[in-house]
């Protein structure tokens, strides 16, 4: 059973979808884009940081720039247990969005 929260699963996805551009401002982005939901950037650190402890994302440093100060960002990508994860949640969603009753009561 996958025990994703649903900003977990958020950032997963993101991180598929950006590929080798996935850093926290462009999660963070992506996230904001599709939710069009407010949110503090720092929201998603710390559900980053978690996902990368349970090993369902991988993260490594990128190389430093001198646009920001010759620091370097840290990026992530998803790992086959993240994979397989995200699948299970999405099998489940459908299990719930199956035949439910019409609803003209309302």
């Amino acid at each position: 059973m996958s025990d994703l929260t649903r900003l977990e699963e958020q950032i997963m996805l993101s991180v598929w979808k950006l590929n080798r551009n996935a850093y926290g401002l462009t999660i963070h982005q992506h996230i904001r884009k599709l939710t069009r939901r407010e949110m503090a950037i720092s929201g998603i650190y710390f559900p980053l940081e978690r996902l990368v402890k349970k090993r369902l994302l991988d993260a490594y440093q990128g190389k430093p720039t001198a646009v920001r100060g010759g620091q370097s960002k840290r990026y992530y990508r998803l790992t086959k247990r993240g994979l397989e994860q995200l699948l299970k949640a999405l099998e489940i969603q459908q299990s719930f969005w199956k035949d439910l009753p019409d609803l003209d009561h309302l």
